[in-house]
């Protein structure tokens, strides 16, 4: 089998039960792979559009093992907010999301800390907490509202084709196989993408050694709609604001200790959780049931080939400790949609648009996946001396404005904004 081919997935889906499996190489303009929070995202930015697109996801948006619209949160940006709100979604997540005041970052055990105030940046809010749940409602009511959208929902890919002009995807649905031919293949299928690896797209993979554990909280003082990141010798703690007082708890542990801790009753997690954390918010009175989620940096090392793209988790899987991995994903939607909208009508699988797509994300993708990435290293390291380094660092961040309208412009992104993050529609 050839990099051009791959033989099966357990990537795919039908979302509208009255949607037949194609019978043959049905033509579509696009076809994105993955209906998760990207993907999905993707999808109802391109409805609109003059496009002929199709959606293949194997998991239905509401079932039990959904991976992407679980129990966990999702910290929203602004420009993710704008971007949500020109695709007229924002109405229906609004009802969900809880909006962060302020975010407070400390390193336990030492002097420094640095706060950020949204009312200081003259914004409404830093960002917003939302449900998984609520953002896979949203996106998947939109996505069934608009009867273009060919969805196939549960399919499972199993092979890819690339031709000349087009890539052809042969999906099985129900027991019953069918087949696409796209001029462009979008791979939004999560971490370990299957489609990017049979497209010869390498991976490489930094494994942090930590495992995020996960569950909501519920604190004896209100959070005051502030957003807590705790750096600790053994892993960051985040603690992010969520209605009726709650919190989204991720407490990272080192993988090691995972297994132990899933057998911890709820008066140990909350001794450890409490321990980490401090007594900021008075005690934590109950928790719910907590999820295991292992954390590595996995970066493509390219975001496109001959007539396909990588975006979100396929492209880049990033720790959770600043909250900028859906973000950053839902601007690789944006930044396609509306290149993509500039070329309707003419062939959307064309280098030329590759090449934009990849000279537009280059330096947002580089700028978010770097910070990242060097924000746990440093806070991970034991070393006394870097110990000092970082504790000074936190109390300059925290006395020097302009050091909190750098972080704001990274987390909003570094590249030029897409026309939806700027509030334009596309169509």
């Amino acid at each position: 089998m050839d990099a051009g081919e791959m033989n099966p997935t357990g990537t795919g889906a039908s979302v509208r039960t009255d949607t037949p499996v194609v019978r043959a190489d049905t033509p579509v303009d696009v076809a994105i792979v993955g209906g998760g929070l990207v993907g999905a995202s993707l999808a109802v930015a391109l409805a609109p559009l003059p496009l002929r697109v199709a959606l293949i996801e194997a998991v239905a948006h509401d079932a039990p093992d959904q991976p992407s619209f679980d129990e966990r949160t999702t910290a929203l940006s602004n420009a993710s907010r704008r971007i949500f709100e020109t695709l007229n979604l924002w109405p229906q997540i609004s009802a969900s999301a809880t909006p962060i005041a302020r975010i407070h970052v400390s390193d336990r055990g030492r002097f420094g800390f640095a706060r950020i105030e949204a009312a200081r940046q003259n914004l409404p809010a830093l960002g917003y907490v939302v449900p998984n749940r609520a953002l896979g409602r949203a996106l998947w009511s939109a996505i069934q509202a608009h009867a273009a959208l060919q969805v196939h929902v549960p399919a499972q890919v199993r092979e890819v084709r690339r031709a000349d002009d087009r890539v052809r995807i042969e999906i099985e649905s129900g027991g019953a196989r069918g087949g696409l031919s796209a001029r462009l293949l979008v791979a939004a299928d999560g971490a370990a993408s299957r489609v990017r690896e049979a497209l010869g797209v390498e991976a490489r993979v930094r494994d942090y050694h930590q495992t995020a554990l996960i569950t909501t909280v519920l604190p004896q003082q209100f959070h005051a709609h502030t957003a807590y990141e705790r750096f600790t010798t053994q892993g960051p703690l985040a603690l992010l604001p969520m209605s009726d007082g709650r919190c989204t708890a991720v407490l990272t542990l080192a993988a090691e200790r995972v297994a132990e801790a899933m057998r911890w009753d709820d008066g140990a997690y909350l001794a450890e959780l409490q321990s980490r954390f401090g007594f900021r918010l008075g005690r934590f009175l109950k928790c719910g049931p907590r999820v295991a989620y292992p954390l590595a940096l996995t970066q493509a090392q390219a975001t496109s080939t001959d007539r396909c793209i990588v975006m979100g988790n396929a492209a880049q899987t990033l720790h959770p400790v600043a909250g900028m991995g859906f973000n950053l994903g839902l601007r690789d939607a944006a930044c396609l949609a509306e290149l993509l909208a500039q070329r309707a009508g003419g062939d959307c699988g064309e280098a030329d648009l590759l090449r934009a797509y990849d000279d537009w994300r280059a330096r947002d993708r580089r700028g978010v996946i770097g910070f990242t990435d060097s924000l746990v290293r440093t806070f991970s390291s034991p070393l006394a001396p870097l110990g000092l380094l970082r504790n000074a660092g936190l109390l300059a961040f925290d006395l020097l404005p302009p050091a909190k309208a750098a972080l704001s412009r990274i987390a909003s992104g570094t590249a030029r904004a897409s026309r939806l993050a700027r509030g334009v529609p596309l169509a």
